[in-house]
């Protein structure tokens, strides 16, 4: 097996995506063109997108990620345009966009034609995750996207397998359909609900951090191939699990976070740097089988295919946001009336990734061994479509956005919530530190005691003070001031260990025991000013 192509998508994309955050293009879109231009170069290895790799190897890793990244509480919240979008839409849009389809390709079955339009309804998780970060949506629009993405590709697969059933003749029916829908979705809730707990238990209980992190990259995998043996859905598996997860994460001990933290926002960096760079890598295999579609045709198509795809997602989103609170009035007290720019942006938010792709390459060959119809025109097709709505609306959304007036996070007010929280922490903390050094067998030294008491000041004035004046001098907030003096200190110190080891005074393992000390200082004091 050659492993050079692959370690060379891996470097390849993760360079483009660093460089990426030095410009103002979103990281996604810079991986696409990249891929694109890269796809042609003499000497670059073909990449074709396996599905069987990237449905259980690569999805179930990003859904963790940007699960446990979200908030149950959040997404319970919005759990009616969250289903109306990652079930209602993704199932309209499969009808809308097959149905034209079938009347824009002379030829193209009926049954071909809804087998496409399952493979783009859905908005891809990575896609809107990645850009929904980068511009600083509302946090209610952010949520509503997350949670649609998070659960509309077991929507869209389901979907998928049925109009496959119909297209090549294997006897699928509309009932048949409803069925295996309702299977996969309430079997998946099923799964996730048998393993959450067991697999939290072990997480709480494991006290091995290295062992805890294995356990944690291990859980997705597991959840996703569980429901699937059944022909349930592992991506709602998945999902539940990872919500459930992330809401008791502060149950899990404080090594075993910090480490998965740093470890999952690795793995997603390279999943997510990888998976957008192969969507501009598919150029080639989409072009080369095209065909008798090749040309003028072929683009037109495309056009025609992007045009119904946007038009579809606001003929639907505008219905779902806005007629809820019109026909209920509990509705309408609650949230009050959502405008027309909210809705604007979840329908222009709709971009496509690689789910999309996987799905169209695991188009089957028919049981008599011909080609599924028309296959290599729906996976360009896929691939403009695709691309299409990365960069147009990816490149758009900013600036649309901005021209929109949406208003961005409150900083202050953000701060102001963090420190009356942080405030109401330390009172209780030094109420419980009063019961404990009241206790004989609690003891300490003055010094020590009031060292507790000076961290918990600290702790609790730190938030405060970020909202302080600036140095009239250096241009700094108190908060960058105190972390830069803070990391010149610990640099001293470092130098000092390093210098001792180089002496022989003290060995290599002394060394890496003091610097691990000082590594988790300085992250302290980094945590505590941002």
């Amino acid at each position: 097996m050659d492993v050079m192509p692959l370690l060379l998508l891996v470097a390849g994309s993760a360079a483009i995506a660093a460089a990426a955050r030095r410009t103002w293009v979103p990281a996604p879109l810079l991986l696409v063109a990249a891929g694109l231009a890269v796809s042609y170069v003499p000497g670059v290895p073909e990449y074709t997108l396996d599905p069987h790799i990237v449905l259980p190897l690569v999805l179930p890793p990003l859904l963790h990620t940007a699960a446990t990244d979200s908030s149950y509480l959040d997404l319970r919240a919005q759990l009616r345009p969250v289903a109306l979008l990652s079930v209602g839409y993704v199932l309209f849009a499969t009808f809308v966009v097959g149905w034209a389809l079938y009347l824009i390709v002379p030829g193209l079955p009926l049954t071909a034609a809804l087998v496409f339009g399952a493979v783009v309804a859905p908005p891809d998780a990575v896609a809107a995750t990645a850009v929904a970060r980068r511009v600083g949506l509302p946090s209610r629009v952010t949520t509503i996207l997350q949670g649609e993405s998070l659960l509309n590709d077991a929507t869209a697969i389901t979907a998928f397998r049925v109009a496959v059933a119909a297209a090549v003749g294997e006897g699928a029916t509309w009932a048949g359909g409803v069925g295996e829908f309702l299977v996969a979705a309430v079997g998946g809730v099923v799964f996730g609900l048998v393993l959450m707990a067991p697999l939290h238990w072990l997480r709480t209980h494991v006290k091995e951090a290295l062992l805890q992190n294995t356990l944690s990259l291990l859980i997705p995998f597991v959840a996703y191939a569980a429901a699937e043996q059944v022909h349930a859905s592992g991506v709602i598996a998945v999902v539940v699990v990872a919500l459930y997860l992330g809401h008791r994460a502060w149950e899990v001990d404080f090594a075993t976070r910090l480490q998965e933290e740093a470890v999952w926002r690795m793995v997603a960096f390279v999943l997510e740097s990888a998976v957008f760079a192969l969507i501009g890598l598919q150029l080639p295999v989409v072009l080369g089988g095209l065909g008798q579609y090749a040309g003028v045709d072929a683009a037109w198509y495309a056009l025609a295919v992007f045009a119904v795809v946007v038009v579809a997602r606001f003929v639907w989103v505008y219905p779902a946001i806005w007629l809820p609170p019109v026909l209920s009035a509990r509705i309408r007290e609650r949230e009050g009336r959502p405008g027309w720019k909210t809705p604007f942006v979840i329908a222009w938010a709709g971009m496509r990734g690689v789910v999309s792709l996987a799905i169209a390459f695991s188009i089957p060959i028919t049981a008599d061994g011909e080609d599924f119809p028309l296959r290599n025109l729906l996976l360009f097709l896929t691939f403009t479509t695709v691309i299409g709505t990365l960069v147009v609306q990816g490149l758009t959304l900013p600036p649309l956005i901005r021209v929109l007036g949406f208003p961005g996070h409150d900083a202050r007010a953000e701060t102001l919530a963090e420190a009356n929280a942080q405030a109401q922490a330390s009172r209780a903390a030094e109420r419980r530190l009063d019961e404990l050094l009241a206790d004989e067998r609690n003891a300490l030294p003055a010094p020590l005691a009031d060292r507790l008491r000076t961290v918990l000041e600290r702790r609790r004035n730190a938030v405060w003070e970020r909202l302080g004046q600036v140095n009239p001098v250096t241009g700094e907030t108190v908060d960058d001031t105190y972390r830069r003096l803070s990391r010149e200190m610990i640099g001293a110190e470092r130098e000092v260990f390093v210098g001792l080891r180089d002496g022989r005074y003290i060995d290599d393992e002394m060394l890496r025991t003091l610097l691990r000390r000082l590594d988790l200082e300085e992250a302290a004091a980094y945590r505590e000013t941002t």
